[in-house]
């Protein structure tokens, strides 16, 4: 029920839906195993799920290169089956390279999750050596399908081309999150792979899988606690669906067909805004797999809600306790670059009303909202129903509604700019430059203020665009007053203590 503005999560989901149907139709008309088909299926969902470059072109060649780093891996990953400590070792290798390969921005982050999925495939599949012409065969024609939905059949990104992504905090050496993740990620899942194992010899990568998926999008330990939480209670309602709608199913394959398409368009249209629904998609969707396998019972959904449980638990103690990243360090490094994109912005936009025609606040409008939604996923902690710490909550509310209300004014400053008979008066300025100065006050950090161009050189003056814009501008400068209080002590820090 969550907005879909412009509806663009049905039509990404409807579009996924697609890519992976025609991967899967390709892999079986020509021939290819069971097995393999549902690795090409998976391999073209990552594609579509993972690979998210700011321009297309940059989208091509990521996709290009998911062979690359997915090959070698399903390689090493079948040749080590049998050989249990190598096998163990190499997964464990492949978790911190995929997190540590995150430093280099989306394509790190796609190409280090489609290396740990192929390893975490060929295990769900049980494959060997003998098996790897066809599931090389079936990875290539799943990704050429994929990518021909993607860039031809229905190239979306064309028409709204995505903003680029937040670039990651920065840092070096164990200083970097990325870094410390990679040593929380692989400690982490040393220990879900041991205690797995302990649980089933067979099954034991969906609790190493669980881990790596809750660190997958997070930065700080208390990003990761609640992701886990989530995880669990998507995967507890997914098994208790499954229990009425996968097992009775018992691997028919129309059905189930269908069923897996609804969930891969599930997967697709809730994670941008749930993943406790996106889990329980997953969730059912490995169920329906298992029964188009041969190999469903209810004793097997079980055992994946323990394994999940006993990911979750590492996933916790090891951003708990093995090189901590603080949740309002995190906070505090995300709000303040929400605010400088709120000055970017209306500085942009300024600088367009005076009659600028090189400035463009759209893309500084596009990255706002990104960058807000990095602030509600490093607040999601503080915001969280069973958070017990009222206070924190409290003002991590207020922040967070202070901050949407100054991205609804951004947007409607952006769309005052694009009128080409709109233009601006030193009010304007005078105002522009007191957001600017609230901004600093906030940050503590000064940046270059916008010049804007002598009026008698802007477009010629639309008064109703102009008292728009004034209203917009005068709008944030209000709303960065209010969010002085909860982001006080120190200036420009927010730690939220009771």
């Amino acid at each position: 029920m969550a907005p879909d503005p412009g509806l663009a999560r049905l039509r990404n989901a409807s579009r996924a839906v697609l890519g992976i149907a025609l991967a899967v139709a390709l892999t079986e008309l020509v021939g290819l195993s069971l097995s393999a088909s549902i690795t090409g299926g998976l391999a073209a969902l990552l594609a579509l799920f993972t690979v998210t470059d700011t321009t297309v072109r940059a989208q091509a060649v990521t996709t290009l290169l998911l062979p690359a780093a997915g090959f070698p891996v399903l390689a090493l990953a079948t040749v080590l089956h049998d050989l249990t400590l190598l096998r163990d070792a190499a997964f464990l290798l492949v978790v911190f390279c995929g997190v540590y390969a995150r430093r280099w921005g989306p394509r790190g982050h796609a190409l280090g999750i489609f290396a740990f999925m192929n390893f975490f495939t060929t295990q769900f599949l049980h494959a060997v050596p003998g098996q790897l012409p066809e599931l090389y065969a079936a990875v290539a024609l799943s990704l050429a399908a994929a990518g021909a939905v993607r860039f031809v059949l229905w190239p979306l990104e064309r028409r709204t081309p995505p903003p680029a992504a937040p670039a990651p905090l920065p840092g070096t050496g164990l200083a970097r999150v990325t870094t410390r993740q990679a040593v929380q990620a692989a400690v982490a899942c040393a220990v879900a792979l041991a205690i797995g194992q302990l649980l089933s010899a067979d099954r034991w990568y969906w609790a190493v899988g669980t881990t790596w998926w809750i660190f997958v999008n997070t930065v700080s330990r208390g990003e990761t606690l609640v992701r886990g939480f989530r995880r669990v209670l998507g995967t507890v309602i997914g098994i208790a669906v499954g229990m009425v709608v996968a097992i009775p199913l018992d691997g028919a394959v129309a059905p189930t067909a269908a069923l897996v398409a609804l969930c891969v368009f599930g997967i697709f249209y809730t994670a941008p805004v749930s993943y406790s629904w996106m889990m329980l998609a997953v969730t059912l969707m490995a169920g329906l797999l298992y029964g188009l396998l041969g190999v469903l019972d209810p004793a097997l959904l079980l055992l994946r809600l323990e394994e999940t449980a006993v990911g979750a638990v590492c996933a916790a103690l090891a951003v708990l306790l093995i090189l901590p990243v603080r949740t309002h360090a995190i906070n505090d490094a995300w709000i303040q670059r929400s605010l400088r994109g709120v000055r970017a912005a209306t500085s942009v936009s300024l600088r367009r009303l005076a009659g600028d025609p090189d400035a463009d606040p759209a893309p500084h409008a596009a990255e706002l909202e990104l960058l807000l939604g990095r602030v509600r996923l490093s607040l999601a902690p503080l915001v969280h129903p069973l958070s017990p710490f009222r206070g924190r909550k409290e003002r991590a509310r207020r922040v967070l509604a202070l901050l949407d209300e100054c991205a609804e004014e951004v947007r409607g400053l952006v769309a005052v700019a694009a009128d080409p008979a709109a233009g601006h008066d030193e009010r304007l300025a005078a105002a522009c430059r007191r957001v600017e100065a609230a901004v600093e006050r906030l940050t503590g950090a000064r940046g270059p203020a916008a010049e804007p161009e002598p009026t008698a050189a802007a477009a010629p003056v639309s008064p109703a665009a102009g008292q728009a814009a004034l209203g917009h501008v005068s709008g944030l400068e209000k709303l960065l007053v209010a969010l002085h209080e909860p982001l006080r002590t120190p200036p420009g820090s927010f730690i939220l203590r009771s």
